[in-house]
């Protein structure tokens, strides 16, 4: 009996001390030039650069698009629709030019949903297979032993969890217990650094698994899945105030502003001080970046696509004016150590040319190759002078003497006088 007291007590004291993760309101033109960025990208309706994301964000966001975000709600239905009856046809000619990966068709699932789609058609059905089965492929890599590796990522897989439960999908216990083994040995942890947006997107996976009261069987190991994950994510936390990166913060708060937990005001008080003086400083450039911050802006996250609100007030998007260009350059030099011989050349740019324009300024001067593949981040390097990134490898980008970049080659903008590494690494 007084051991049944002593844990009440503690509970108690535990309940007591929770705190929620909430984020004070920011200034409305910063908020409202984020999303301004976004508006450019809906005009972008070629099959390569049609980002579900975007979408999401937006709705998840106090800001909308009007026409512009119903045409390009459209544009992605056609495109999805398309892809997934060519992936069950033999149908060459069905009008898709990329395979769809795994996390892009569960970012459209979640675009569904947040426009208040259920799937329940026999299109609907065809893409919970097409979503199940990659997870069962994905599960298969990882091996029964889990000596393996997913082909894609472990993002990819939660996020994959994620978009089935909000469309109140269940998924089989052996994929979730695939996720949470992971959790559970440290998985996310890359040469020392904790993958922070990968281990919020499982924590958001789990919560939304626990609240649905899915894989019952599994629930001790997910409620204590989603304590591992947050404490992890706190523990990330940087003195400056972000968590792992700037970048990963959003989806870390996410995860954070779920569900209540000891330290969370503070900390979360400490993050949006980061995010407010990057916001300030144009840090956020990338849609997909935007489109994870937007929603926490706005007090929401992926886990409000439960139930959606989609007659929720949303103020409307005007286009941005454009700031006068000033044209100067600047001179960036590129290294490659990883070939033989080594490379290094300094080419001149515009000034506010993107890493991308640099390396494009290289090849148009002779002896640079190289070759990107396109993604919903933007592109990134799978091969530089003719060598290509092999199974778990990457081009990492760097500043010298070894700082890594943490936009891709789209998004960075090398300053005057800045030497850039393309280095082949494994992860």
């Amino acid at each position: 009996m007084e051991l049944l007291k002593a844990l009440l007590l503690l509970s108690g004291v535990l309940g007591a001390l929770a705190e929620f993760c909430v984020i004070p309101k920011m200034d409305g033109q910063l908020v409202e030039k984020l999303g301004q960025r976004l508006l450019p990208w809906m005009d972008r309706l070629s099959s390569e650069q049609l980002n579900p994301s975007i979408y999401v964000g937006l709705r998840l966001s106090s800001m909308q698009a009007g026409t512009k975000e119903n045409l390009y709600l459209h544009n992605l239905k056609l495109h999805y629709q398309q892809c997934l009856l060519r992936s069950t046809s033999s149908d060459d000619n069905s009008g898709c030019q990329t395979k769809i990966s795994g996390g892009s068709l569960a970012l459209y699932l979640l675009a569904l949903r947040a426009n208040c789609e259920l799937l329940g058609s026999r299109k609907g059905d065809r893409m919970v297979s097409q979503l199940k089965w990659f997870l069962e492929d994905e599960k298969k890599a990882i091996g029964h032993h889990h000596e393996g590796h997913p082909h894609t990522s472990y993002y990819q897989y939660g996020l994959s969890i994620l978009a089935l439960c909000v469309h109140r999908k269940r998924v089989h216990d052996s994929v979730v217990g695939k996720l949470l083994y992971a959790v559970e040995h440290d998985y996310f942890t890359y040469q020392g650094h904790l993958s922070v947006d990968t281990e919020a997107m499982a924590g958001l996976a789990f919560t939304c698994l626990e609240r649905f009261n899915f894989n019952s069987d599994l629930r001790p190991r997910i409620t204590t899945a989603i304590e591992t994950v947050r404490e992890k994510i706190l523990k990330a936390q940087a003195p400056e105030g972000y968590f792992g990166n700037i970048y990963s913060t959003p989806l870390a708060l996410q995860m954070l502003m779920t569900s209540p937990g000891v330290g969370l005001g503070p900390a979360c008080l400490k993050a949006r001080k980061s995010l407010l003086l990057s916001l300030q400083d144009g840090a956020f450039q990338n849609p997909m970046m935007i489109s994870q911050l937007l929603p926490v802006l706005n007090h929401k996250t992926y886990l409000n696509l439960i139930s959606p609100d989609c007659q929720a007030p949303r103020v409307m998007l005007v286009p941005a004016t454009e700031d006068p260009v000033h044209l100067s350059e600047v001179s960036v030099t590129l290294k490659v150590s990883s070939v033989l011989p080594p490379y290094e050349r300094t080419v001149s740019v515009f000034a506010g040319a993107s890493l991308e324009d640099v390396l494009k300024r290289a090849r148009d001067l002779g002896e640079f190759t190289y070759g990107t593949q396109a993604s919903l981040s933007g592109p990134y390097l799978t091969s530089v002078l003719g060598k290509e990134a092999g199974d778990r490898e990457y081009w990492q980008l760097l500043r010298v003497p070894d700082t890594p970049l943490l936009q891709g080659i789209a998004d960075y903008k090398p300053k005057n006088g800045e030497t850039i590494e393309l280095r082949l690494v494994r992860w």
